[in-house]
């Protein structure tokens, strides 16, 4: 009788693999992360703990997804209707791959208006906007900065167009002009560096566009200039203290009002 072998599972990783796998790229998003809190980034990262996905990042990723639909059309020059659009938003609903959602009674549906009242809206107040052909459309590139002594960049662009680099963000609150660039400064100049490193020109500026879920939903778009040296130096500097920090390593707490929102509260109060 013939047999076939079965392929053995791929052995695990051990945690100082994972954590030398960690040292040779960075993300915008894994180094927020760490800045904010080293424990919570060892859970998600290294120790790979798995949690339901929140209503809220739900909402986000089936807006992002029908956002990334809609600049792909305009990319290919096959604008999408609006009813196709929002056959795109009941899809990106639908999809639960990236894990399953813990809703409250009644939450759901109410999160599913609200998400799709953004995507219209937002489409609607960007009529201009569609008539120019976007540069990119969610484009994965990354950038060796090896010279500097630190990690390959690694990062996602939400859209480019006309050399400005936009990136969408779904928010339940007005953002504050004076402090959002602040905020958002690691990502976009990460996404700043990422984009010269890949076509040898600077960005004409950067763009975040907030689809706000209020009661009737907004669009606030802050419009950020180029990244100056300063804020080139001081993200060289965050990755600096992401190496260091992974090289002792030092995954410590960093109690605040994050915590509120932390998936990992519990672990976290049994760390010592």
């Amino acid at each position: 009788m013939n047999t076939v072998a079965e392929t053995p599972p791929p052995p695990e990783r051990s945690e100082q693999d994972l954590i030398r796998a960690l040292q040779d790229t960075v993300s915008a998003s894994r180094l927020s992360l760490f800045l904010q809190c080293r424990l919570k980034f060892y859970f998600r990262y290294v120790l790979k703990l798995q949690k339901p996905k929140t209503a809220s990042l739900h909402l986000g990723s089936a807006v992002h997804a029908v956002l990334k639909a809609w600049n792909k059309a305009r990319w290919l020059q096959q604008p999408l209707s609006l009813k196709e659009v929002h056959e795109n938003y009941l899809q990106a609903w639908a999809d639960t791959s990236e894990g399953s959602v813990n809703w409250e009674p009644g939450e759901e549906e109410e999160d599913k208006t609200t998400g799709w009242r953004l995507c219209d809206t937002y489409i609607r107040q960007s009529a201009s906007m569609a008539l120019t052909k976007p540069d990119a459309v969610e484009v994965s590139i990354e950038a060796d900065l090896a010279r500097h002594g630190l990690p390959r960049l690694i990062g996602i662009l939400d859209l480019v167009q006309q050399g400005s680099i936009i990136d969408y963000k779904t928010s339940s609150s007005t953002p504050n002009p004076s402090t959002v660039g602040h905020l958002h400064e690691i990502q976009t100049s990460s996404y700043a560096i990422l984009y010269r490193y890949n076509t040898d020109q600077q960005e004409t500026g950067i763009q975040l566009h907030h689809l706000v879920k209020l009661k009737n939903p907004k669009v606030c778009i802050t419009d950020l200039p180029p990244m100056s040296k300063p804020q080139q130096t001081r993200l060289f500097r965050q990755m600096e203290a992401y190496l260091e920090g992974l090289l002792r390593p030092d995954f410590i707490p960093s109690p605040g009002m994050h915590c509120s929102s932390c998936e990992f509260i519990h672990e976290c109060r049994l760390w010592h």
